[in-house]
């Protein structure tokens, strides 16, 4: 497995265990981030990432509000939800992150963490955000 892939998912676990614990971002971090079964790099990716998604988050889950039809983010699977922030976090502050690379590493974290029918839904998301995207890009935070 890639190192991205693999950091992808230790921020996934990161933001799920903040989600769902109420800790502090750092305190996170140091529990699941130090020692870490990967190279510095991806570790330092994954950091990157689960600190600019918990920054993130009131903008974040306003795309998945504005794209989940007829979907209220408190009815959305906690994995389910933090697939899509990290998936939206790269398309709009990590603009060296390719759109489609963005979107299959959420539907592949969907398949792993989730449902076949979540896979799906964030497929469907994750396109539909882009889509604006493309037509209106955000300045890249």
């Amino acid at each position: 497995m890639g190192q991205r892939k693999r950091a992808r998912e230790l921020a996934l676990k990161c933001l799920y265990a903040y989600e769902s614990t109420g800790q502090e971002v750092d305190a996170v971090c140091e529990s699941l981030l130090v020692g870490a079964d990967l190279g510095e790099d991806s570790t330092e990716y994954a950091n990157r990432l689960f600190r600019k998604v918990a920054e993130m988050l009131p903008e974040l889950d306003a795309h998945i509000e504005r794209f989940s039809q007829n979907w209220r983010l408190e009815r959305i699977a906690m994995v389910d939800k933090n697939i899509l922030r990290i998936a939206i976090c790269e398309l709009t502050c990590f603009p060296d992150i390719p759109a489609r690379v963005a979107i299959n590493e959420g539907v592949e974290l969907a398949k792993k963490y989730s449902s076949r029918e979540s896979s799906r839904f964030v497929n469907g998301l994750l396109d539909a955000v882009n889509k604006h995207l493309e037509k209106e890009p955000l300045p890249k935070k």
